[in-house]
């Protein structure tokens, strides 16, 4: 019976060792996944992206090239029509149509080429091209505007001209309304979606076209009923809707092409920043819009006390929180460092040591007479001649009496740091047994220092090292427990002439 409870407490304390050995490598594993489901998040949302650019390219070109056809076809009839009618209204139509098939081809091209990615001479991207092209099609439209007002205006005196209203006239533009009406739709939703400046022109160009061919046909109507001239002046009505079409998309691929902001937009952008935790203020917004994108740069301020992954943290936030209200806005954010009214002055010390790289301890605020005095160490490599360390120094303090003030009193005590790289090996086991029991001893006679543990000895070409761990009460101060260490350390090196550091490691009782 005893063998048998003694196999059984070994397979447990078997077991308890394995179960030991696979909770870390388990823990591991789960860290190491979790770490690569979260790469990969932002990969993930950069394909999504990616392909839905992707679609929308595919949607632009195949709307742009239906219209084309469309537009090649309307045009034809409507040239027919307007030869066998002798109406200008229409042939006016049919010369805007025509129009229609140049402009449309051109913005066919003008999305294919405003897709492709940035290069060495176009930093940013090609996406200007469509609004290019929108400004072609405005000098196309006016140019037609122009010819159709001059042949109005000398039809409109001319009382010789013959109109012939024809039901093939008729359906040709009765259709040609039901197909813009479509084409517009089309595009105009196509154009929001992609926001495609290119597309959005087309799409105001189709509605006045709309409006076109219906005063063609009220002037056929009026021809019919003998008021020959009610085709000239529905003519002069295409040269206006054309004219006004050509303002309306001249008017916004000129804001788009001299960078204007969109309207309002700034505003919200600055909101959303302004919320993001950590933002001080968001003192510029700069926004200009970029084919379907509007880029842009912002300058947040934060406080210069933070490190700089605080930073990177809140720009990433600010980055986001952009983002998940406006999708298409792409921003460049800088920072500003400032001064906030809650800043100690400990915090103001060092972060101007920190600046200068230079470590300091032991600072101290002394309020003197209303007076400020303020003294710390400061730690220089022991190398150092003492002239350059001084220098060093003044230097520091300098800096200091500019920030606090220049009647603040700045005294500094330049401490040599050694920082040094030793080939260390354990002691003898008995040498280390000596110095164990004594820190046990010593640590036990001061009351605070408490479970004096995990003591390693090291002999080293400088002496001896000695680690430990020991427990205190979690109720000590920082002060408190940092005099204990220091104190059973002056006493151990008291007694050991050898040691040349001891380093104890203070952990809280529980």
């Amino acid at each position: 019976m005893i063998r048998g409870r003694d196999i059984a407490q070994k397979a447990l304390a078997v077991g308890a060792r394995l179960r030991d050995a696979f909770l870390p490598l388990r823990d591991a594993c789960l860290a190491r996944l979790a770490a690569l489901m979260a790469a990969a998040a932002p990969q993930e949302q950069a394909a999504s992206a990616a392909l839905q650019a992707e679609v929308n390219q595919k949607r632009k070109e195949r709307v742009a090239l239906v219209s084309i056809a469309v537009s090649a076809t309307m045009a034809i009839a409507k040239l027919i029509a307007g030869l066998a009618s002798g109406s200008l209204a229409v042939m006016s139509e049919a010369g805007n149509n025509f129009g229609d098939v140049v402009t449309t081809a051109l913005t066919y091209y003008a999305i294919r080429i405003s897709n492709k990615p940035a290069d060495d001479e176009h930093h940013y991207g090609h996406a200007k091209v469509e609004a290019l092209t929108a400004l072609v099609e405005t000098g196309v439209l006016f140019a037609l505007a122009t010819f159709i007002l001059i042949e109005a205006v000398r039809r409109f005196f001319n009382h010789d001209v013959a109109v012939e209203a024809s039901p093939l006239v008729f359906a040709v533009l009765f259709i040609s309304i039901v197909v813009d009406s479509f084409r517009w739709r089309a595009l105009n939703k196509i154009a929001k979606e992609t926001r495609s400046e290119a597309l959005a022109a087309d799409a105001l160009h189709f509605s006045s076209d709309i409006v076109a061919s219906s005063l063609a046909i009220a002037g056929l109507i009026a021809a019919h009923f003998g008021f020959p001239q009610g085709d000239a002046v529905a003519a002069l009505g295409v040269a206006g809707f054309i004219g006004v079409a050509g303002y309306n998309i001249g008017r916004r691929t000129i804001d788009t092409l001299v960078d204007a902001a969109p309207k309002g937009l700034a505003e919200e952008v600055w909101g959303s920043a302004a919320a993001v935790p950590g933002v001080i203020d968001v003192p510029s917004v700069r926004l200009r819009p970029a084919g379907a994108e509007i880029l842009g740069d912002l300058e947040i301020s934060v406080a210069r006390t933070l490190s700089l992954e605080s930073v990177a943290a809140i720009k990433a936030n600010v980055a986001e929180a952009i983002k998940a209200s406006h999708p298409e806005i792409s921003v460049t954010i800088a920072t500003q460092p400032i001064a906030i009214d809650s800043e100690t002055f400990l915090e103001r010390i060092l972060l101007i040591a920190a600046k200068r790289h230079v470590p300091i301890h032991h600072i101290t605020v002394q309020d003197v007479d209303g007076r400020a005095s303020v003294s710390f160490d400061i730690e220089l490599d022991g190398r150092m001649s003492h002239g350059s360390a001084h220098e060093i120094a003044s230097s520091l303090e300098k800096e200091i009496r500019k920030e606090l003030g220049s009647d603040v009193e700045v005294e500094s005590h330049i401490e040599p740091m050694e920082p040094r790289h030793l080939t260390g090996q354990d002691v003898d086991p008995k040498i280390k047994a000596k110095i164990e029991a004594a820190l046990i001893k010593k640590a036990h006679d001061q009351g605070d220092l408490l479970d004096v543990h995990n003591v390693r000895v090291r002999r080293t070409p400088a002496g001896l090292v000695v680690n430990y761990h020991c427990l205190v009460d979690p109720a000590l101060s920082v002060d408190e427990t940092h005099d204990q260490v220091d104190a059973l350390e002056r006493k151990m090196r008291a007694s050991f002439s050898t040691i040349t550091r001891i380093v104890g490691h203070a952990e809280p009782a529980q």
